[in-house]
């Protein structure tokens, strides 16, 4: 929720870790019981989202933002798809309690969580956003996202077929022989590593 007037809003952005899993699944809960912003039909507890970090942290990085020493968002990168033409690419997703919204704080996520992966040495960045979500769509577009198209009644939950729209960006150059994503486990320590999930919106 926000803060009183004249208090100074401590906010930081670092990796996940284990003992986050309570409050990433309070989180992330509302967007499977409450709507059909995820597709999941049960919502995972925090021994579920502590074990899904870890999984994600073995490749890409899982981010959160504390508020006053709270975890009120997060967003991290997962494989696109498997076969390996398309390893330079990462799936983006990014939740921000409902007490938090409209405070910028999807925005420094995915600002953080971009540049991260650039470190990373990834090209593309996708996105998918069940329909209609306007505020996920202005944050996507927002940080440089672009539609390139919609999957038609793709997905069946609470009594209704739901559509999905995928957005893309380029995040770095799509280079001639790029090297291979480096493991998270590399970067973690590298300094440019660490200024980019320090980095806030300009």
């Amino acid at each position: 929720m926000p803060s009183p007037p004249g208090k100074k809003v401590e906010r930081l952005i670092r990796l996940a870790r284990p003992e986050d899993g309570p409050a990433l699944a309070g989180i992330y809960r509302p967007a499977v019981t409450d709507n059909s912003t995820s597709f999941e039909l049960e919502p995972p507890d925090g021994a579920e989202m502590a074990r899904r970090v870890a999984k994600c942290m073995e490749r890409t990085p899982w981010l959160v933002c504390e508020r006053d020493g709270s975890v009120v968002g997060y967003a991290y990168g997962g494989m696109h798809r498997e076969r390996a033409a398309y390893q330079w690419s990462v799936e983006v997703s990014a939740y921000v309690h409902r007490d938090y919204h409209k405070q910028g704080i999807g925005r420094a996520l995915y600002t953080a969580l971009l540049a991260a992966l650039v470190v990373q040495g990834y090209r593309n960045a996708v996105a998918g956003i069940t329909l209609p979500n306007d505020a996920s769509v202005a944050l996507h577009e927002a940080v440089g996202f672009t539609l390139v198209g919609v999957y038609r009644k793709i997905g069946y939950k609470f009594g209704a077929w739901h559509d999905v729209a995928w957005y893309e960006r380029e995040i770095a150059p799509r280079i001639i022989d790029p090297p291979a994503p480096r493991p998270l486990a590399e970067c973690r320590d590298d300094p440019a590593f660490i200024a980019a999930v320090r980095r806030t919106p300009d």
